[in-house]
């Protein structure tokens, strides 16, 4: 008789049929068909009330109460137009998912009947409960009040029946307990710390936008496997599983014809995406099997972080159409690629100039050279920091595995880049910078306009790679909100950038009646003396090399880069008193609100641990033992039919085999027995601790490395307990979609 694993496999290998939401129009024609842009504004909205919102949107204007009571009846009317009868505010709180409360438009109409409301009170405010959301302390059960508040920078759009409104979420007391609150405050801060940077290069910039272009990995499993793997469930990675023999050692995945079905879920999925407004710029297979990869065009940060938001919750949505589930945890499965996040960064002026990227002049080239040099010195800085930013208990299965970045915060630069920035510091300064009458400031640096992306070769075990034009931060975990990376990059980058312009104004004012001429001419003097301080402060922080040397861990623990593998113990980082002068002082956030944030940051990574501990002690002992022990007792009684039937020297010769499995495997069980027990003692231990961090050390020294000590006996077994037994569908089934 057939095993329910068998008949849940089968169910899962049987053809679907391919149903895929399609359209007759171009993509072109169904972009952002749900979405409240500025095409819709400029239909539904009066002509000052417009011009009202593109001065929010472009220059931060304060937006006005009876603006916001316009805009809310355009766009209602927008709304109805397209089916909606709900709104919610939808924001990022500190779980690492969105939320949302839908309210009907509905209204007493104060004669016994109902009519349908939207004012500019709903759509700026509404007050979701605080003490249900991860709050680090900020509020107790008892101090229920939250507010939710609109971003208008972020547009609104339509998700089936309801109209999604993009907020921050802050405490009663005004702490944030989102993401984009501190996300937008960051941008705020390097926006006005790089235009104040522009300045010395060109006076007519106004705004600088940090730009962000990340790329999802992501897995795919068929559902019916995915709900016979209760550790999938549950925790969203396999607790136990024997490699495939096959898996992605003959590298025949990665980018290869993309499976059927899971283009027909590609298809439906960019549809969907691009009627919201999502870029769908690229997809394909990744390095594991049933391992894929969507990515958009480049956008501004706080919209990028909202439509990969949204992208993870409707992929889920279109996956399961599909009879597929979506895994975004970094690590589904053991011995094979994990999932990760990579975020391309740059910044850019208004007036379309990447900072990033090399000029055609001495003086634009010399910015270029600036803002090089000083996103490093951010970087350099707080390394630690921005470690903390992408660790998770999750992302530290995938970080230093052979298949992404290691735990060590380093920049690869490429040989053109790195000859650079070593000529501008070693050269002599009046040779490298000089005034040439009419023909403006000459600088002896190599020809460098023709240095992109192109011209540099790619690190992969590098986290912060430079990659021609913007710099790639590849540590980002899969089902991360790339909200907390970009916060603290951005902030970093923000006080590099505040600190070089405090010195060069400084260094001008010491001497510029030293120097004959202009004014200009003692700026780009200063410009120099401070940039090539600079790249010699910063130089630890660049590696070319191997990341995944033991060498390295060596070598970057002697330019005093942050080392620690410890997730706890990373968190750190955020409470140290530099990252606490850092956001303070730029105003994206204070003590109070990171000594809450990493509060959470501990007791989720405990929660989770916790999880896994439970789920995996369950498996062992209610699936995986008794299945094993039933199959011993069928060898037991093969063994005994055995010395019934021969002689005892033959059967003994005949059972040999069947009794060294048979001690095989009560020998594992008796060690995973063992092993579950005290993985429930150090757990009920770690439980009584009070102070989250502690705890959470409790769980990352004592409990977790008891994981792996039950997963190789599970393993083991599996291997030699009769397949057709076997409870759980296995890695060969999982890992292939047919």
């Amino acid at each position: 008789m057939e095993t329910l694993r068998f008949q849940v496999v089968g169910e899962a290998f049987k053809k679907k049929p391919l149903e895929v939401k399609t359209f007759a129009e171009r993509p072109a024609q169904y972009f952002a068909k749900k979405v409240f842009n500025r095409e819709k504004m400029y239909k539904y909205l009066p002509k000052d009330v417009y011009e009202k919102m593109m001065d929010v949107i472009n220059n931060g204007a304060r937006l006005d109460r009876s603006v916001a009571d316009a805009v809310a009846e355009g766009m209602k009317a927008w709304a109805v137009e397209n089916g909606v009868t709900h709104y919610t505010h939808w924001f990022q709180p500190l779980t690492e998912g969105t939320a949302e409360k839908h309210d009907s438009f509905i209204e007493h109409d104060g004669k016994g009947g109902m009519v349908e409301e939207f004012t500019g009170k709903l759509l700026v405010q509404q007050e979701p409960d605080a003490s249900s959301f991860p709050s680090g302390g900020i509020r107790s059960t008892f101090e229920a009040r939250g507010y939710s508040a609109w971003d208008p920078t972020s547009p609104v759009f339509i998700i089936d029946d309801t109209l999604c409104i993009p907020t921050v979420f802050i405490s009663y007391s005004g702490e944030a307990l989102d993401y984009k609150a501190p996300l937008l405050r960051a941008l705020h801060a390097v926006n006005v710390a790089a235009t104040d940077v522009c300045h010395y290069f060109d006076k007519d910039v106004k705004k600088v936008t940090s730009n962000l272009g990340w790329e999802q990995e992501y897995f795919l499993v068929d559902e019916g496997l995915y709900a016979a793997r209760p550790d999938l469930l549950l925790t969203g990675r396999t607790l136990m599983g024997h490699d495939s023999a096959k898996n992605q050692q003959m590298d025949d995945h990665y980018f290869g014809s993309i499976p059927e079905r899971v283009a027909a879920f590609m298809k439906e999925l960019e549809i969907v995406a691009l009627e919201l407004g999502i870029p769908c710029k690229t997809r394909h297979n990744e390095v594991a099997p049933n391992q894929f990869e969507l990515a958009p065009i480049f956008e501004e940060t706080n919209l990028a972080v909202d439509h990969n938001m949204l992208l993870m919750s409707v992929m889920k949505r279109v996956a399961r159409k599909h009879g597929f589930r979506v895994l975004l945890h970094e690590k589904p499965f053991d011995g094979i690629n994990g999932s990760g996040k990579h975020n391309n960064w740059s910044l850019s002026t208004d007036n379309g100039v990447l900072l990033h990227a090399p000029g055609k002049t001495p003086e634009q080239n010399l910015r270029f050279a600036v803002f090089i040099v000083e996103t490093l010195m951010g970087v350099y800085k707080h390394n630690g920091l921005l470690k903390a930013s992408i660790m998770s208990a999750t992302n530290a299965h995938r970080l230093g595995a052979n298949e992404a970045p290691p735990a060590i915060i380093s920049s690869f630069l490429g040989k053109q880049l790195s000859e650079l920035l070593d000529h501008i510091e070693l050269a002599d300064r009046e040779n490298l910078l000089s005034m040439a009458g009419k023909q403006g400031m000459k600088m002896d640096i190599p020809e460098i306009p023709e240095l992109l992306i192109d011209n540099t070769d790619r690190n992969r075990t590098s986290p912060f790679a430079f990659t021609g034009n913007r710099f790639e931060f590849r540590a980002v975990g899969s089902e991360a909100n790339c909200a907390s990376a970009m916060i603290t990059l951005n902030s970093a980058v923000a006080e590099a950038l505040v600190d070089f312009k405090k010195r060069v104004d400084a260094r001008i004012e010491e001497t510029k009646d030293k120097f004959e001429g202009t004014e200009h001419s003692a700026t780009f003097h200063a410009i120099i003396d401070i940039l090539r301080e600079d790249i010699k402060t910063c130089k630890p922080i660049r590696f070319d090399g191997n990341g995944y040397s033991d060498e390295w861990v060596e070598e970057a623990t002697k330019r005093g880069l942050d080392v620690e593998k410890s997730c706890p113990e990373i968190f750190q980082r955020y409470l140290d008193p530099q990252s606490i002068q850092m956001f303070e002082s730029l105003g994206v956030m204070t003590k109070k609100e990171l000594e809450a944030r990493n509060e959470v940051k501990w007791e989720t990574y405990t929660k989770k641990l916790q999880i896994e501990a439970r789920v995996l002690g369950d498996l062992s002992m209610n699936h995986i033992i008794p299945v094993a022990t039933a199959y011993q007792s069928q060898l037991l009684n093969n063994v005994e039919n055995m010395a019934e039937i021969f002689t005892k020297e033959k059967a003994q010769k005949l059972s040999a085999r069947n009794i060294k499995i048979i001690e095989e495997i009560a020998e594992r069980t008796l060690i995973i027995e063992q092993k579950v027990e005290e993985l429930i003692n150090a757990r009920k231990l770690a439980n009584k601790i009070d102070c989250e961090y502690e705890k959470a050390v409790a769980y990352h020294d004592t409990v977790e490395p008891k994981f792996d000590e039950i997963r190789y006996q599970i393993d083991k077994l599996e291997l030699i307990v009769d397949d057709s037994c076997w409870p759980l569908p296995k890695y060969r089934e999982l890992l292939f979609i047919r």
